[in-house]
């Protein structure tokens, strides 16, 4: 059975930018004097440079491990059936911050999606961040315990011209990497779409697998 390809939307997040402001001096009018100078210096004292800050970046991983092996033979073909278990990577414009592999098939009327996506940021202050952004992005989930630092998930179920798709995002940190994992599916011959139970263990199961997979490459 041929595959049956969707349109996958990904957006690269770029972490927030420092913007530095330039502090310009006042300057006195009229020429100073000896007698000046040598008052001003003895108020002010000898101006010393800024001392190098001392605060540490933690950052525990530099690269993205391989998207397309990060994923078990076995959960690939259980949670997509009849598609090519080498998967397929998506083009990043950083494959070192970001890299994703894409899975679906259609095995008779039944169709499956399946991302993963592992997306390096410079900090672990960075990644809890935008974890924390991601997640006022897609509220209604709920946390998953024992998912790298921190886990979370959620399901939605869509519906267009009467055909069912239901969706499960899973977005993990692991130090400054989030492992984001999407898993939808649809029954076209029903209009139905799958269980959210169904969804929602096999998002999971996807991305306890990357993780793993992440914390190995270090």
């Amino acid at each position: 059975m041929r595959e049956l390809p969707l349109p996958v939307a990904l957006t690269a997040r770029l972490s927030p930018v420092v913007v530095l402001a330039a502090v310009g001096w006042a300057l006195s009018s009229g020429p100073a004097t000896p007698a000046d100078e040598h008052d001003s210096a003895h108020k002010t004292g000898t101006s010393s440079p800024s001392a190098p800050s001392t605060s540490a970046v933690t950052k525990s991983y530099d690269a993205s491990p391989a998207p397309c092996g990060s994923v078990s033979v076995a959960t690939i073909k259980s949670l997509v059936p009849g598609a090519k278990t080498a998967g397929k990577e998506i083009r990043s414009t950083d494959s070192k911050l970001r890299r994703t592999c894409s899975w679906n098939a259609l095995k008779g009327y039944d169709y499956r999606w399946l991302d993963v996506s592992f997306e390096v940021m410079e900090s672990d202050e960075a990644a809890q961040q935008e974890y924390k952004d991601r997640l006022t992005e897609k509220s209604g989930g709920g946390d998953v315990p024992g998912l790298g630092d921190a886990g979370y998930s959620v399901v939605n179920l869509t519906t267009e011209d009467k055909q069912q798709t239901r969706e499960g995002v899973v977005v993990s940190r692991v130090s400054n990497v989030l492992v984001v994992v999407t898993y939808n599916g649809s029954d076209f011959e029903s209009k139905k779409a799958p269980g959210t139970d169904v969804i929602n263990k096999g998002a999971i199961k996807a991305a306890k697998d990357a993780v793993t997979a992440l914390k190995g490459s270090r």
